[in-house]
Order: C-alpha cells, then sequence, then structure tokens
C-alpha cells in the first residue's frame, strides 16, 4: 500500500511525520505526554488566576465591610483591584435585588443618580 503525500499528518509537537494508524496524532510517547502536559498547565492556570482574584475580591470587601452593611463608591473598589465578574455565589432578596457574594461578603451594584455605588453585605443565617 502506498501512501499519497495529502495524507502525511505532522506531530503537533515536534512537526515530524507521523507513521501508523489513521488517527495516531503524535510521533511517539514523549511527545504525547508533553503536550498532555502542557495542556494541563493551561488550565491550571487559569484556575490559579480565577482563584487568586476570588482572594483579592474577598479581602477588599472585607476590609470596607467591618460592620455587616457599607455603602462604597464603585470606583473605589475598583481601583483597589476589586472584579466584580469573579464571585462565587449570589442571592437574591424579595425586591428582586440580586447580591453577588464571594464566600460570605456580598455586593449590590446601586446607582445614586449619576455615581454607582455597592451596596456591601455579610451572608446572614435568613439567606439560606
Amino acid at each position: 500500500m502506498r501512501l499519497q503525500m495529502n495524507n502525511l499528518r505532522t506531530c503537533p509537537v515536534c512537526g515530524t511525520t507521523v507513521k501508523g494508524r489513521s488517527d495516531k496524532k503524535y510521533c511517539c510517547k514523549k511527545c504525547k505526554s508533553i503536550d498532555q502536559y502542557e495542556n494541563r498547565q493551561k488550565s491550571e492556570g487559569f484556575y490559579i488566576r480565577v482563584d487568586r482574584q476570588l482572594k483579592i475580591n474577598r479581602k477588599i470587601l472585607k476590609r470596607y465591610n467591618k460592620s455587616g452593611y457599607s455603602v462604597i463608591r464603585k470606583n473605589e473598589l475598583l481601583e483597589e483591584g476589586f472584579n466584580p465578574k469573579f464571585f462565587t455565589h449570589y442571592w437574591k432578596n424579595k425586591k428582586e435585588d440580586i447580591y453577588l457574594f464571594v464566600y460570605e461578603f456580598g455586593f449590590l451594584s446601586k446607582k445614586d443618580g449619576d455615581k454607582e455605588k455597592y451596596v456591601l453585605v455579610t451572608w446572614q443565617d435568613y439567606m439560606n
């Protein structure tokens, strides 16, 4: 049986020609292992970035909400490194307001005229 030129496959790791089965992707076990290790590192990197931002958000919310209920300008939190896109869960009150939480510290975006603010709260038993 003769291979046609358009059927040649190359290894995604080292670029050499892959010989063998038609569904074979890598030229050897070493290249397969290298590719799998690199893919795992990429996914773990994402987890580490998300975890780091959640920790930053929690630290900032904790610092600005010592009483359990506070109102603060949105820009003040953002300047500290707070990112509202990273939260762990949410809670909806009877008024249909949705509080986003970073573990036990929550925030609600509100507009007061032309000023954007966050209402900061701490998780309470009645929120279960």
